[in-house]
């Protein structure tokens, strides 16, 4: 497809730094391809928020994110501040660890295999979910895969490893030292619900963690979130048994997980769990989440 004025926002610091080399290479590779493009710019990120300042500014008609879930939920977060007549469309040029979101698209991990999928991209609209106001175009979750999500910038600090084995490896440290237990007061669509849970996962796209399969019947363009929460208590065996079945999806029969299809949520916990939206911390007392549909023009790989 032909593209009209397109932005290119990039994080140096992707994946362990090698988002600087990723950056430099697609460069080359949409120079090669000027003719796609009415206009091309790119931007290389200074540091936190400033993929969200530059996408929130930048007069484009497409914002491609270059990085991983923490760059693309900065560069939403930039367009969803613009008015809606007014918001570029949304690519994705996946070179983070969990890729999630990418995942979603369909668009393969790496420049050199998701910029000739972008060429090819259709457009679609998607929906986009909103916690006390902040965007998320994939996950919100809390307690333990919240701890796991945000356990894994240290321990890619520490050990270098990216991708699936960095949220497993963090996943079992954090089940067998962290199984803590969370009261809460829900209300799904205005429908009350009290319980205790060890994870709380409230999904636009299927997976979490770089692939884990924890809602499998999301649809990020029905206009609904999908939510999965795990009852506690769940002993250490039970527990890993269940996070290594949500790998593929085959945690969905078991009687300690409960689902629910809504277009918003109220939710409170006692005591404050860990939090994370599309990968990056989120505090508060209360969650007010809710799904805007249709709120950006996002670009699918072809299949």
């Amino acid at each position: 497809m032909a593209f009209g004025r397109t932005v290119f926002i990039g994080n140096p610091a992707a994946n362990n730094g090698a988002g600087a080399a990723d950056i430099a290479a697609l460069e080359s590779l949409a120079q090669a391809s000027a003719a796609s493009f009415s206009s091309l710019e790119f931007i290389r990120t200074a540091g936190p928020g400033d993929a969200a300042a530059r996408a929130r500014a930048v007069e484009a008609d497409l914002v491609v994110a270059v990085g991983g879930d923490g760059t693309i939920h900065e560069v939403v977060s930039g367009l969803m501040e613009r008015p809606p007549a007014d918001r570029a469309s949304l690519g994705v040029i996946p070179c983070g660890n969990g890729n999630d979101f990418a995942r979603t698209l369909g668009m393969p991990v790496g420049v050199a295999q998701a910029f000739p999928a972008l060429l090819a991209a259709e457009e679609r609209p998607l929906d986009v979910g909103l916690c006390n106001g902040v965007p998320f175009m994939q996950t919100l979750s809390f307690g333990l895969d919240a701890a796991i999500a945000l356990g894994t910038h240290d321990r890619r600090a520490r050990t270098g490893q990216t991708g699936t084995s960095l949220f497993v490896s963090e996943g079992i440290e954090q089940l067998l030292h962290h199984r803590d237990e969370y009261a809460f007061e829900a209300a799904f669509d205005g429908m009350a619900e009290r319980g205790r849970m060890m994870m709380f996962a409230v999904q636009n796209g299927r997976t979490y963690g770089g692939g884990f399969d924890i809602c499998p019947e999301a649809e990020p363009s029905d206009g609904m979130l999908d939510i999965c929460y795990a009852s506690a208590p769940l002993g250490l065996v039970p527990a890993l048994l269940l996070f290594l079945r949500a790998k593929g999806g085959n945690h969905v029969g078991s009687r300690k997980m409960t689902f629910h299809r809504v277009r918003a949520l109220d939710v409170a916990f006692d005591p404050s769990p860990p939090a994370q939206i599309d990968g990056e911390r989120i505090e508060s007392p209360r969650y007010r989440v809710h799904i805007e549909p249709a709120a950006l023009s996002v670009l699918f790989a072809r299949r």
